[in-house]
């Protein structure tokens, strides 16, 4: 079963994704708040799986309440997914470095919000690669060019070249494929990233890869 938060201002907005979420035999909604201060004391409470974040709202906001979360060591298991807006990119951004695990716009298919949440609460991939790539590359490019990390030395060759690839926003079955490995031997070098770079999930080493200058985006190297 998975746990599932949903944190928004608006009553109407959690009744909606409620309503969704409800029929799922495999969900279960346990908690709700209206601002992050009321979040984090229910999440130390219920331990959810997947929280359905809001970035505007009074008080203590969303950004402030995830970076809470990723911070906290007795919370390792909480997966935030930001609930968004389009005019919010990098509202976004911020909350991908701080720890959160992927983002929906509020008005999203129902389908896409099911599938988001089992996705997450797997820590399989990123919720909808393909957006989010572009919206880390676009923030990641706004910046000089970044200088090679030295937390990356602590990678081996493949794990460097995997790394490359979860950037891209590829799946451990994607990254198997391209590479001809097993799947299992795929996933294994992600968790390997993950432990050598103390990054929470996949979110967290996309946003390593591009500020580390491993990879970068396509418009911003001069052609």
């Amino acid at each position: 079963m998975i746990r599932v938060m949903l944190v928004d201002d608006q009553r109407l907005v959690r009744a909606g994704f409620a309503s969704i979420l409800d029929d799922e035999d495999d969900i279960e909604i346990v908690a709700e708040a209206g601002d992050g201060s009321e979040a984090l004391e229910l999440i130390h409470r219920h331990r959810p799986d997947v929280v359905l974040m809001d970035i505007r709202m009074p008080g203590m906001d969303g950004l402030e309440a995830t970076e809470r979360i990723g911070s906290d060591p007795k919370l390792d298991g909480v997966r935030v997914v930001i609930l968004t807006t389009f005019d919010e990119d990098d509202y976004v951004y911020r909350a991908l470095r701080v720890g959160a695990s992927g983002f929906l716009v509020k008005d999203t298919d129902p389908d896409e919000l099911i599938h988001a949440i089992r996705v997450v609460a797997d820590g399989e991939a990123l919720i909808s690669p393909k957006v989010t790539r572009r919206l880390i590359g676009e923030f990641a490019g706004r910046v000089a060019r970044p200088e090679p990390s030295s937390r990356l030395n602590a990678l081996t060759e493949r794990e460097t070249e995997v790394l490359k690839l979860v950037a891209t926003g590829m799946s451990n079955d994607e990254i198997a494929k391209r590479l001809f490995l097993a799947p299992a031997t795929a996933k294994t070098h992600v968790s390997r990233i993950m432990s050598k770079l103390s990054a929470r999930d996949r979110a967290q080493l996309v946003v390593t890869a591009y500020e580390s200058g491993l990879v970068r985006p396509t418009w911003t190297d001069g052609s």
